[in-house]
């Protein structure tokens, strides 16, 4: 589907040509490709970012063109690649729609890590293990976290999205809320083209722009992505060795320690302090035994690395301790759900444990706007949640727990349909 706009597209097209031998007094802002997934740099919902628009597409196109060809991109790639480009609707709908998150931590890894995944990447492992001991002889991340990125990413290829990526990303840095981070993404999708890496009809991802087995954005396609069988091309969309090589080099460049592991199931003390299971809170690992933290057999902890406890149901659910590798991982998708998922996949295909500790599998999840009233009434009692915006982080946890403190329960941070209805019951 596709957004409606006046020009027809042959029309645009020869806009767009002559665009390219003449002096226009418009400048289209340079963009960084250094963004993030994380960072929003526009607020306005993105039925309000089209409404701002002070010129039509065709013109728009045209100052992208020269842009594109003023940072070397060839006339010839830009024309090619939108030569049938459309406007979606369906990406703006994606891109503006209120996110849920109405699944629990545990619902999300009984999908991401289910029994299938678990044998599918045992078998990936078999298939590919020359391929990926060359690779971890070369970077040191293990071969098995390789296989784990690419089974969350894409459930090992079958789902890499069927969007054209410069389709959707022409439509974010159009209209979208985001739109200067998409126009970054969007030239740097033109360089990889410019490259002769992939052809323009080849390019697809999903609705965000991100491309390939293990989802690259085009600008870490850009800076990570590695020609691995050595055919001139770099594919992260058919090329097993391109792939992992280039998944091994952007992880690594994320901060992997080789020969470190990513953490452990842990148990917790009674009395322990809650207010530090914060993965903001860093202690050397003397301090956690200190503290009394146990690996699951009792014994003690190894080494004195910097660690940090995670607990993300609460003091009925089971504790994690991780390390920096763990962080690695979350530099690829910032969320402690998708780093636990890709860690504790790759730990299963190994032979290692899944979760021990239980879930409270009877708690469901708040709705957005449960958290809001949560957040709007905890800060009614003076606890100080921050922002009600329905996104409970550590500043909102931190309030759940002074509540719980306050009416003598244990202040794990854990914010529960229950709890709201005893906060219902005090304001």
């Amino acid at each position: 589907m596709r957004v409606p706009f006046r020009h027809p597209a042959r029309l645009l097209l020869v806009t767009l040509l002559m665009a390219g031998c003449q002096s226009t007094g418009a400048t289209a802002p340079v963009v960084s490709g250094s963004a993030t997934n994380g960072a929003a740099v526009a607020t306005i919902p993105a039925p309000a970012a089209a409404a701002q628009q002070s010129v039509s597409f065709a013109e728009w196109l045209a100052a992208l063109r020269a842009e594109a060809l003023s940072q070397g991109i060839r006339p010839q790639t830009f024309d090619r690649a939108f030569q049938r480009v459309k406007l979606s609707d369906r990406v703006v709908e994606l891109d503006s729609a209120q996110p849920e998150f109405t699944r629990q931590v545990w619902q999300y890894l009984d999908s991401a890590v289910n029994e299938k995944r678990v044998q599918d990447g045992r078998q990936k492992l078999q298939e590919h293990a020359a391929l990926l001991s060359r690779i971890t002889r070369r970077t040191g991340v293990p071969g098995e976290i390789l296989v784990a990125f690419w089974g969350v990413e894409s459930d090992f290829g079958k789902s890499t999205g069927n969007f054209s990526v410069i389709d959707a990303l022409t439509t974010l840095a159009f209209e979208g809320r985001r739109a200067a981070y998409f126009r970054s993404e969007l030239l740097a999708a033109l360089r990889i083209l410019d490259s002769g890496d992939i052809a323009p009809e080849r390019m697809s991802g999903s609705w965000a722009g991100a491309m390939g087995q293990t989802q690259f954005m085009p600008t870490v396609f850009l800076r990570n992505a590695v020609d691995e069988d050595g055919d001139g091309h770099r594919d992260i969309w058919g090329s097993m060795p391109d792939v992992l090589a280039s998944t091994a080099k952007f992880v690594l460049a994320n901060g992997w320690r080789p020969g470190e592991p990513w953490g452990q199931e842990v148990r917790l003390p009674d009395g322990f302090p809650y207010d530090q299971a914060e993965l903001g809170v860093t202690k050397p690992m003397s301090e956690w035994r200190r503290l009394g933290v146990r690996p699951l057999d009792g014994s003690e902890l190894d080494g004195d690395a910097p660690a940090s406890v995670l607990v993300l149901a609460g003091h009925r659910g089971p504790a994690f301790l991780v390390r920096d590798n763990f962080r690695a991982i979350m530099r690829y998708n910032p969320s402690t759900s998708y780093s636990l998922a890709v860690a504790l996949l790759a730990d299963r295909m190994t032979g290692k444990p899944g979760v021990r500790g239980s879930w409270p599998r009877d708690e469901q999840a708040l709705s957005r706007d449960e958290r809001i009233d949560l957040q709007q009434r905890l800060a009614a009692l003076g606890m100080e949640p921050g922002a009600a915006d329905g996104i409970v982080g550590a500043n909102t946890r931190n309030a759940v727990r002074r509540f719980q403190a306050s009416i003598g329960e244990i202040p794990d941070g854990f914010a529960t349909k229950g709890l709201l209805e005893r906060l219902r019951q005090r304001s």
